[in-house]
């Protein structure tokens, strides 16, 4: 349940993250209709309230799905699916909610973002030293000649 769930959610991200608004929202109706919800105000007798989007009569996981495509489903309603987003790390592969104040983000995380930027600039390192000992290799070496000092 959760693997094929996870496929679905994952396209709502790469929709949004790639301008297909339309396409996210068809994906989240047709995951509300399978997953749906029943909205409850809870306190928890302390008078906190918020609420609570359960699957009645459902298993953890169901009710677990279902809060995770009601929350969806308002994110897109109240920001858009452009900040929906995946990770530009290729070997990462995680999807992010885009919460920056000008909806700049492409990582899902600092530590990734670091990794990335780390790679990236030891695989230009790594490229600029080759290239030296390339041109190093391809350069013609011209004999010095002995210079001739005049005696007395």
């Amino acid at each position: 349940m959760f693997r094929k769930a996870q496929r679905r959610l994952r396209e709502v991200f790469e929709h949004g993250a790639h301008g297909r608004e339309r396409e996210a929202v068809e994906e989240l109706n047709s995951l509300l209709e399978a997953h749906p919800v029943h909205p409850r105000i809870s306190g928890h007798e302390s008078g906190n309230w918020h609420i609570h989007v359960t699957s009645r009569g459902s298993a953890v996981s169901a009710e677990y799905l279902a809060g995770a495509v009601w929350g969806l489903s308002v994110w897109l309603c109240e920001y858009g699916s452009a900040r929906f987003g995946v990770c530009a790390d290729d070997r990462c592969g995680n999807v992010y909610l885009d919460t920056s104040s000008n909806n700049c983000r492409r990582f899902c995380s600092e530590r990734c973002a670091t990794r990335s930027h780390v790679a990236a600039h030891r695989a230009r390192k790594k490229a600029a030293v080759t290239e030296l000992a390339h041109k190093a290799q391809l350069k013609p070496t011209v004999p010095q000649q002995a210079s001739l000092t005049s005696v007395g």
